[in-house]
C-alpha cells in the first residue's frame, strides 16, 4: 500500500512539473510548482516510513492527495491546465479501490469526484466535460474493484473458505510489520490432522473433506480477534496470533484441542523473535509440530528455547526430537 501510494505521489509530482513547465512565469506557476514538489516529498516520506504506519492512516494520506489535486485544479491559470490537473485524481481512485473496502473506496470516489467537478466548473471547464471525466473515473473504480475481488479469491481455500497458504503468508507478513512497529509479541502455529491419510483410505475423500471443514468451522470461533487461521495445504492448517506470546499461544491451542476432542490434531507453536524472517518462524513451528507428533500426537508443543543448563525447557521440543521423528 505504501509503495503504491508513494509511486502515485512521485508520478503525480513529476507530471505536474511537466505541465507547470509550459506555463507562463507568475504566481500560479510558482504555487503549482510548490504543490508538485510537496507531492514528491510526500512520495519519499510515504515510501520510506509508510510501511510501518497503521492501515487507517492511509485514508488521511489518500484524502490529502485528493485535496492537493483539487487545489491544483483551482489554481490552474486556464481550463486546459485545470483539466490536466484533474486527470491526476485517477491515481486517488485507483489507490482507494485497490486497498480499501468497497464502502470506503466509494466514499473516497464520491469526495474526489465531487471536489474535482466543482473545481473544474469554477475553472470555466464546461459541465459536460467534467461529467465525462467523472464517468471515466467511476468506470476505472469499478474495474479496479472487480480485479481486486478476483485477486482476493486467489488467497482463499475453496473447500474450507479459510485463507490458503498465500493468504496466510500475507497475513503473517502484515502481523510481523505491526509487531515490529508496536513491540507486541507475535506467535504462529502449525496444526496437522492426525491419521488423516487413514480417514481418506478407509472412509473416502469426502469424509476427509468433511473433517477439514469441521476444523475450519470449529477453530475460528475459539480464537481471539485478529487471529488468522488458514489451510496451509493438504491436512495442515496454519495460525498467526498477533499480540500473543509463545506460552500464551501454547495454552490457547491446548485449550482449543481439549474443547474439540473429536478433531485429533497435533500442533507446533513458536513465538516470533526480533530479526527473524517469516520462513524462519514457520520452520520453528514445523519443528515443534514434529515434536508433538513424536510425543504421541493429539497434543501441542512450543518450539525449544535452550535453558542455561543446555536443556530444552519443559513443554518444548528441539532439533533432536525432530531428527528422531524423521
Amino acid at each position: 500500500m505504501a509503495r503504491t501510494l508513494a509511486t502515485f505521489f512521485a508520478f503525480g509530482g513529476v507530471a505536474g512539473l511537466a505541465v507547470v513547465s509550459g506555463l507562463e512565469a507568475g504566481r500560479p506557476q510558482s504555487v503549482l510548482a510548490v504543490l508538485c514538489l510537496v507531492a514528491l516529498v510526500a512520495g519519499a516520506v510515504v515510501g520510506r516510513w509508510g510501511p510501518s504506519w497503521p492501515r487507517g492512516s492511509f485514508h488521511a494520506t489518500v484524502g490529502a492527495a485528493a485535496a492537493m489535486i483539487v487545489t491544483a485544479v483551482l489554481l490552474a491559470p486556464d481550463p486546459v491546465t485545470s483539466l490536466a490537473a484533474a486527470v491526476l485524481i485517477s491515481f486517488v481512485v485507483v489507490d482507494a479501490h485497490f486497498f480499501f473496502t468497497s464502502r470506503q473506496a466509494l466514499a473516497h470516489l464520491v469526495l474526489a469526484v465531487a471536489g474535482v467537478t466543482v473545481a473544474l466548473v469554477l475553472s470555466d471547464v464546461r459541465l459536460g466535460v467534467a461529467v465525462g471525466l467523472d464517468l471515466v473515473l467511476t468506470g476505472i473504480g469499478l474495474v479496479i474493484r472487480r480485479l481486486v475481488l478476483l485477486a482476493a479469491t486467489a488467497s482463499r481455500d475453496p473447500l474450507t473458505g479459510l485463507r490458503n497458504r498465500r493468504g496466510f503468508d500475507d497475513a503473517l507478513l502484515e502481523a510481523m510489520t505491526t509487531a515490529a512497529r508496536t513491540g507486541e509479541p507475535l506467535s504462529a502455529a502449525l496444526l496437522d490432522l492426525d491419521h488423516f491419510k487413514a480417514v481418506n483410505d478407509t472412509e473416502g475423500h469426502e469424509a476427509g473433506d468433511r473433517l477439514l471443514c469441521r476444523v475450519a468451522d470449529a477453530w475460528p470461533a475459539e480464537l481471539p480477534s485478529g487471529a488468522v487461521l488458514a489451510r496451509h495445504g493438504g491436512d495442515e492448517f496454519s495460525l498467526v496470533l498477533p499480540g500473543t506470546a509463545g506460552p500464551d499461544a501454547l495454552a490457547l491451542v491446548r485449550r482449543v484441542l481439549d474443547r474439540h476432542p473429536g478433531l485429533a490434531l497435533s500442533c507446533g507453536v513458536a513465538e516470533h523473535s526480533s530479526g527473524e524472517t517469516a520462513s524462519q518462524l514457520m520452520r520453528r513451528t514445523d519443528r515443534a509440530l514434529y515434536g508433538a507428533k513424536a510425543a504421541g500426537r493429539g497434543r501441542a508443543e512450543l518450539d525449544a528455547v535452550e535453558s542455561p543448563a543446555g536443556r530444552a525447557a519443559p513443554g518444548v521440543v528441539g532439533q533432536a526430537t525432530r531428527r528422531a521423528v524423521l
